[in-house]
């Protein structure tokens, strides 16, 4: 069992195989159990979903602190913050996907979940390869930092864009070069279909695996910018990796409650900018302050009050307002 105590990326093997396979049990009684049978997801359902995962992500702080002591658990429990806050607008992408190719609610959790994989393995690489970098290469700390900082001045004083998929390069790149049926089969991603030319039986794409594919396009551009800030926070791997997963796991199953109320944090961005300046500035400040680095606990609190303001005053700012209507329809043509 010695195999078990070999150190990848500073830990253990068997505190990364521990985690691997919480994640993969979780997923297992997601899907085979909670969601054997596919069914519209609603409120109560999808925050009950939510706290569990939310309890598992701070029970698992309670892990980290009995192998990993006082300040590894603040660095932990405030990267678990800033990620599932950071990817706060990533809701919104996933709702217009979901409106643009017309996905029936009964089918949407189908999709989140296996977009969870994807997510477990792209974000593994990218951290992995950051931290690589990091540890040879420390001064890269600080390109990540001003970019943080920049991002979040830039985030400041920019006003919201246009998400419109119609144009999407992606989506017309995917339409030409495959083949792609407007119709829904069930909740199969891929379906055998006649091709319209050659009467051929050939494998088609089903809208359901376009959302798919956006949805891990737009997870991976949002990571450009949260894993820089988790590494700002801790150059801890198992810390990063953990910390997002959890993180990402919550906001998925709570999609479906702050899907319908999204706009009541229209004006958390201006939080979450500042919050980016801030964890930016850590390490600045820790130099200048000749510390050793940024306080975990103040980190922590200091992340706490700025997402709480921000929270409390969009709520107040937004009260009495509606949703503007998201795009719908079959998927692009």
């Amino acid at each position: 069992m010695e195999f078990l105590f070999l150190l990848v990326l500073g830990k253990p093997l068997w505190m990364w195989l521990l985690f691997i396979t919480l994640v993969v049990a979780l997923l297992a009684f997601d899907l085979g159990v909670l969601h054997k049978d596919d069914h519209e997801i609603g409120v109560a359902e999808s925050l009950r979903m939510s706290a569990m995962y939310i309890v598992l992500g701070l029970g698992f702080s309670g892990f980290i602190y009995w192998q990993m002591g006082t300040e590894a658990t603040a660095q932990y429990l405030t990267a678990f913050v800033v990620e599932k806050t950071l990817a706060m607008d990533n809701i919104f992408v996933i709702a217009l996907i979901f409106g643009f190719f017309a996905i029936p609610r009964e089918y949407q959790h189908r999709v989140l979940f296996w977009g969870i994989l994807g997510v477990i393995i792209l974000r593994g690489i990218m951290i992995g390869l950051g931290a690589t970098i990091v540890e040879n290469y420390h001064w890269v700390l600080y390109l990540f930092a001003l970019f943080l900082v920049f991002t979040g001045i830039k985030m400041l004083f920019t006003k919201e864009g246009s998400h419109d998929l119609h144009d999407n390069k992606l989506v017309q790149f995917m339409r030409r070069r495959f083949h792609v049926t407007d119709e829904f089969h069930g909740h199969n991603f891929i379906v055998k279909l006649p091709d319209p030319k050659t009467g051929k039986i050939v494998r088609h794409a089903t809208p359901l695996l376009l959302a798919l594919i956006m949805i891990e396009i737009a997870d991976l551009v949002f990571a450009v910018d949260s894993v820089p800030a988790v590494f700002t926070i801790t150059t801890d791997p198992y810390i990063v990796y953990t910390s997002n997963i959890f993180a990402i796991l919550g906001l998925r199953a709570l999609y479906f409650a702050l899907a319908a109320i999204l706009h009541r944090f229209a004006y958390l961005k201006y939080a979450l900018s500042l919050l980016l300046v801030f964890i930016g500035s850590k390490i600045f400040i820790a130099d200048l302050m000749g510390w050793e680095k940024f306080p975990p606990t103040w980190s922590l609190g200091i992340t706490f009050a700025i997402l709480g303001a921000g929270i409390v005053f969009s709520l107040w700012k937004t009260n009495g307002t509606k949703p503007e209507p998201l795009p719908s329809g079959p998927s692009a043509k």
